[in-house]
């Protein structure tokens, strides 16, 4: 197996673990919300929006380079 596969799969397998730790209810208040919810799911959408930035961003660095003079 190739070392970046075996780094996924152990990442993978990690978060897999944390997520099943905190699966009990919390509550987020944000401003003058206050909203009860799964630690589960704004573990995910965390991830989801570092990853939707990260991607942004390296984007963004290509356009950039790109239309260098």
């Amino acid at each position: 197996m190739k070392p970046k596969l075996i780094a996924i799969l152990v990442i993978t397998l990690l978060f897999l673990i944390v997520l099943g730790q905190n699966a009990h209810v919390v509550t987020l208040n944000l401003l003058f919300w206050s909203i009860s919810v799964s630690q589960i799911i704004l573990i995910l959408f965390a991830l989801l929006i570092g990853f939707a930035l990260g991607y942004i961003t390296s984007e963004v660095i290509k356009v950039r380079r790109s239309y260098r003079p």
